[in-house]
């Protein structure tokens, strides 16, 4: 359990460094794309899958976001992340709050919306024959 909390702890402060090197003017623009995307589902406060859903609800956060970090580690230059990961480590240790991602958490529920709809449209000729 232990191991969890920290390997929890490390990938909070991966995403609060990448949320710094969004910021950073000399992050790569396709690595600045990813890290809005994987920050915004991190802080959202809706998740892709309602953590309730058994397994499936918590493989979305065990799976998808250290992917999507791992991703952007590989493109933003070493001497940023450094940077940005120091940037991190102290809001960390001013026990800042934990930045929210409205924007993330709308365009989850857009997507929920999309889908519903696709299924209804799929599915009503379906329903109605």
């Amino acid at each position: 359990m232990r191991q969890l909390k920290e390997w929890a702890r490390r990938l909070l402060a991966e995403v609060v460094a990448l949320w710094f090197c969004t910021r950073d003017p000399r992050t790569p623009f396709i690595a600045r794309a990813i890290a809005i995307a994987v920050v915004a589902y991190a802080f959202s406060p809706i998740d892709l899958i309602p953590d309730f859903i058994p397994v499936i609800g918590l493989l979305d956060d065990l799976l998808l976001l250290p992917i999507g970090v791992w991703i952007v580690l590989k493109l933003v230059p070493p001497e940023v992340m450094a940077e940005c990961r120091q940037q991190a480590a102290r809001w960390l240790e001013e026990k800042k709050p934990k930045p929210r991602s409205y924007i993330g958490a709308a365009l989850i529920v857009v997507l929920w919306l999309v889908l519903l709809w696709l299924i209804w449209r799929w599915s009503g000729p379906w329903l109605a024959g």
